[in-house]
Protein backbone atom coordinates (compact mmCIF):
# COMPACT_ATOMS: atom_id res chain seq x y z
CA UNK A 1 0.00 0.00 0.00
CA UNK A 2 1.27 3.64 -0.63
CA UNK A 3 2.04 5.66 2.08
CA UNK A 4 0.82 8.87 0.32
CA UNK A 5 2.39 11.04 3.33
CA UNK A 6 5.99 10.50 1.89
CA UNK A 7 7.51 13.61 0.59
CA UNK A 8 8.46 11.64 -2.73
CA UNK A 9 4.44 10.24 -3.34
CA UNK A 10 2.91 14.05 -2.59
CA UNK A 11 5.52 15.27 -5.14
CA UNK A 12 4.26 12.48 -7.45
CA UNK A 13 0.85 13.52 -7.04
CA UNK A 14 1.60 17.16 -7.04
CA UNK A 15 3.51 17.15 -10.73
CA UNK A 16 1.07 14.63 -12.22
CA UNK A 17 -1.62 17.68 -11.40
CA UNK A 18 1.07 20.29 -13.10
CA UNK A 19 1.10 18.51 -15.51
CA UNK A 20 -3.02 18.20 -15.84
CA UNK A 21 -2.69 21.60 -15.75
CA UNK A 22 -0.39 22.40 -18.63
CA UNK A 23 -2.26 20.15 -20.62
CA UNK A 24 -5.25 22.29 -19.81
CA UNK A 25 -3.53 25.04 -20.68
CA UNK A 26 -2.21 23.60 -24.28
CA UNK A 27 -5.31 23.18 -25.17
CA UNK A 28 -6.67 26.41 -24.89
CA UNK A 29 -3.67 28.40 -25.88
CA UNK A 30 -3.22 30.45 -28.24
CA UNK A 31 -1.14 29.11 -31.23
CA UNK A 32 2.31 31.05 -30.58
CA UNK A 33 1.67 30.45 -26.58
CA UNK A 34 0.81 26.60 -27.68
CA UNK A 35 3.89 26.54 -29.59
CA UNK A 36 5.84 27.86 -26.45
CA UNK A 37 4.30 25.34 -24.24
CA UNK A 38 4.99 22.76 -26.55
CA UNK A 39 8.99 23.81 -27.48
CA UNK A 40 9.34 23.81 -23.42
CA UNK A 41 7.89 20.44 -23.23
CA UNK A 42 9.22 18.73 -26.10
CA UNK A 43 13.48 20.17 -25.37
CA UNK A 44 15.57 17.07 -25.41
CA UNK A 45 17.92 18.02 -22.64
CA UNK A 46 15.96 20.36 -20.53
CA UNK A 47 12.19 19.59 -21.29
CA UNK A 48 9.37 17.67 -19.62
CA UNK A 49 9.50 14.94 -21.76
CA UNK A 50 13.59 14.59 -21.40
CA UNK A 51 12.97 14.39 -17.49
CA UNK A 52 9.70 12.01 -17.65
CA UNK A 53 12.06 9.88 -19.66
CA UNK A 54 15.28 10.12 -17.22
CA UNK A 55 12.52 8.84 -14.70
CA UNK A 56 11.45 6.08 -16.59
CA UNK A 57 15.06 4.96 -17.05
CA UNK A 58 15.97 5.14 -13.58
CA UNK A 59 12.31 3.47 -12.44
CA UNK A 60 13.97 0.54 -14.96
CA UNK A 61 17.40 0.00 -13.00
CA UNK A 62 14.84 -0.35 -9.95
CA UNK A 63 12.69 -2.88 -11.07
CA UNK A 64 16.06 -4.68 -12.87
CA UNK A 65 17.39 -4.81 -8.81
CA UNK A 66 14.08 -6.21 -7.85
CA UNK A 67 13.53 -8.12 -10.55
CA UNK A 68 16.79 -10.09 -9.78
CA UNK A 69 16.41 -9.84 -5.99
CA UNK A 70 12.90 -12.15 -7.09
CA UNK A 71 10.62 -9.14 -5.97
CA UNK A 72 9.20 -8.33 -9.03
CA UNK A 73 8.52 -10.49 -11.92
CA UNK A 74 11.36 -10.16 -14.93
CA UNK A 75 8.41 -8.58 -17.17
CA UNK A 76 8.32 -5.22 -14.85
CA UNK A 77 11.73 -4.57 -15.70
CA UNK A 78 11.58 -5.36 -19.26
CA UNK A 79 8.85 -3.48 -19.80
CA UNK A 80 10.07 -0.67 -18.28
CA UNK A 81 13.32 -0.94 -19.95
CA UNK A 82 10.88 -1.03 -23.48
CA UNK A 83 9.41 2.26 -21.89
CA UNK A 84 12.32 4.12 -21.59
CA UNK A 85 13.85 2.97 -24.99
CA UNK A 86 10.59 4.23 -27.08
CA UNK A 87 10.30 7.43 -24.65
CA UNK A 88 13.91 8.27 -25.66
CA UNK A 89 13.41 7.36 -29.54
CA UNK A 90 10.21 9.26 -29.71
CA UNK A 91 12.45 12.15 -27.65
CA UNK A 92 15.03 12.07 -30.43
CA UNK A 93 12.20 11.80 -33.24
CA UNK A 94 10.50 15.23 -31.88
CA UNK A 95 13.57 17.10 -31.43
CA UNK A 96 14.47 17.08 -34.74
CA UNK A 97 11.00 19.48 -34.74
CA UNK A 98 11.42 21.83 -31.90
CA UNK A 99 12.95 24.40 -33.83
CA UNK A 100 9.64 24.52 -36.30
CA UNK A 101 7.50 24.17 -33.21
CA UNK A 102 9.61 27.71 -31.96
CA UNK A 103 9.29 29.10 -34.82
CA UNK A 104 5.46 29.28 -34.74
CA UNK A 105 6.11 31.28 -31.13
CA UNK A 106 7.96 33.73 -32.48
CA UNK A 107 6.00 37.08 -33.54
CA UNK A 108 5.28 37.12 -37.81
CA UNK A 109 7.79 39.74 -39.38
CA UNK A 110 6.19 41.88 -41.57
CA UNK A 111 7.12 41.47 -44.59
CA UNK A 112 6.69 44.40 -48.30
CA UNK A 113 5.22 41.25 -50.05
CA UNK A 114 1.94 40.14 -49.85
CA UNK A 115 1.05 37.29 -47.46
CA UNK A 116 0.18 34.03 -49.35
CA UNK A 117 -2.13 31.54 -46.77
CA UNK A 118 -0.22 28.85 -45.45
CA UNK A 119 -0.91 25.53 -47.33
CA UNK A 120 -1.23 22.48 -45.26
CA UNK A 121 0.77 19.51 -45.76
CA UNK A 122 -0.67 16.11 -46.44
CA UNK A 123 -0.60 13.74 -43.97
CA UNK A 124 1.92 10.65 -44.08
CA UNK A 125 0.50 7.57 -42.77
CA UNK A 126 2.44 4.76 -41.06
CA UNK A 127 1.94 1.52 -40.28
CA UNK A 128 3.33 -0.23 -37.40
CA UNK A 129 4.35 -3.57 -38.20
Amino acid sequence: MTDTNLPSVQLAASIAHQVGQLRRHLALAPPHEAAQILAGVLDYDTGILAEVTQLVETGSRFAKVHSERGTLPPEVWLDMGRAANELNSVGAGLNEHTGTIKQVALPAVPSSRPASAPVASAMVIRRRR
